[in-house]
């Protein structure tokens, strides 16, 4: 049942995590920060800068440390895009730690959009990092649902999507 599942959020579970974003040439940083907050609420800037002009692009990078990654999973959920957030959280994953991105454009809509590795999406990305002890099992147990009860998954089995992004076929 849905109402019954696990809420993981990544807050006080032994897991560290650095949502990056690079605002460069026209990005708003006030339209960014809309974006970034719909997807991850806690996210604040101190001094937002200056709106680019022409002459004077943006170029900056925000960093944000340790921000609940409630929102994020919670649309997971919504969207009923577990599957492909297996994969695509899991697609760079290196021991205890793993990085990836979503497009800043979806989160306007505070939707979660994943871009085919080595794709840079209209609108830029945030990159998300998540490290920590047991973080294969949180992730399977984060975007767990029930359809897994008849149809298992785990990171990199054989139904995870191609490196083009492209689904696999499987019966």
């Amino acid at each position: 049942m849905e109402g019954s599942r696990l809420r993981l959020t990544g807050t006080g579970e032994g897991f560290a995590t650095v949502v990056r974003t690079t605002l460069s040439g026209a990005d708003s940083p006030q339209r960014v920060l809309d974006a970034l907050q719909r997807i991850f609420p806690d996210a604040t800037v101190d001094e937002l800068p200056d709106e680019p002009s022409f002459g004077r692009a943006s170029n900056q990078t925000w960093s944000f440390e340790d921000l609940s990654l409630a929102t994020f999973l919670n649309q997971l959920h919504e969207q009923r895009i577990l599957d492909t957030a297996l994969d695509a959280m899991s697609v760079n994953m290196k021991e205890e730690t793993t990085t990836f991105h979503i497009a800043r454009l979806a989160a306007v809509a505070g939707k979660i959009a994943f871009p085919i590795p080595g794709d840079r999406p209209l609108g830029g990305v945030f990159e998300i990092s998540i490290a920590g002890k047991g973080l294969g099992d949180w992730l399977q147990a984060a975007t767990w649902h029930a359809g897994r009860s008849q149809v298992p998954r785990h990171i990199n089995d054989e139904r995870s999507m191609n490196e083009d992004g492209e689904s696999s076929t499987w019966i």
